[in-house]
C-alpha cells in the first residue's frame, strides 16, 4: 500500500550535505500545501500536490484521498505538523516532518519531492514512523 522509496534509501539521502535553502523551502511549501488541503478535505489540491507516478497508482482524488485517511491518519489529521532537516541528493529532496496525531502519539514522516518536467515540484513519496521505532 506504500508509495514510498525504500526507507534505506531516504535515510541515505538524508546522510548527504544539505541543498539549499530555497529548495527546502520550495519542498515545504507543496508539503504544507498538501497538509492544508488535507485539513479542509479538499482532495484535488492535495491530489495536485502529487506527482503524476503517485496519481498513476491512484487514478482520482478520491482513492487518494481513501488512501491517505486509512494508511496515513497522522498525516490527514494531526494536532501539529514541524518540518525538521532537509536534504537534496540527485535531484530529490527529502524533507523530515514531526508530526504529533489526533491522539497524542509522536510520528516521523520522511517525504521525497522531485521537479517535474514542467518545473512544478511535486511529491512522490512519504514513509511515515512512530517516534522512537528502529529503522
Amino acid at each position: 500500500m506504500r508509495f514510498l522509496l525504500p526507507l534505506a534509501l531516504l535515510m541515505a539521502l538524508l546522510t548527504q550535505p544539505a541543498g539549499a535553502a530555497d529548495d527546502a523551502g520550495a519542498a515545504q511549501s507543496v508539503i504544507r500545501a498538501q497538509e492544508q488541503a488535507f485539513a479542509r478535505d479538499d482532495g484535488a489540491a492535495a491530489y495536485a500536490q502529487a506527482a503524476p507516478e503517485i496519481q498513476a497508482m491512484f487514478p482520482s482524488a478520491d482513492i487518494f484521498m481513501t488512501m491517505v485517511k486509512s494508511g496515513y491518519p497522522p498525516v490527514y489529521r494531526h494536532r501539529s505538523f514541524e518540518f525538521g532537516p532537509s536534504q537534496v541528493e540527485n535531484g530529490t529532496i527529502a524533507q523530515r516532518v514531526q508530526i504529533i496525531d489526533a491522539e497524542g502519539e509522536a510520528w516521523e514522516a520522511l517525504y521525497t519531492l522531485q521537479t517535474q518536467p514542467d518545473g512544478s515540484l511535486k511529491i512522490t513519496g512519504c514513509s511515515l514512523l512512530k517516534a522512537g521505532q528502529a529503522v
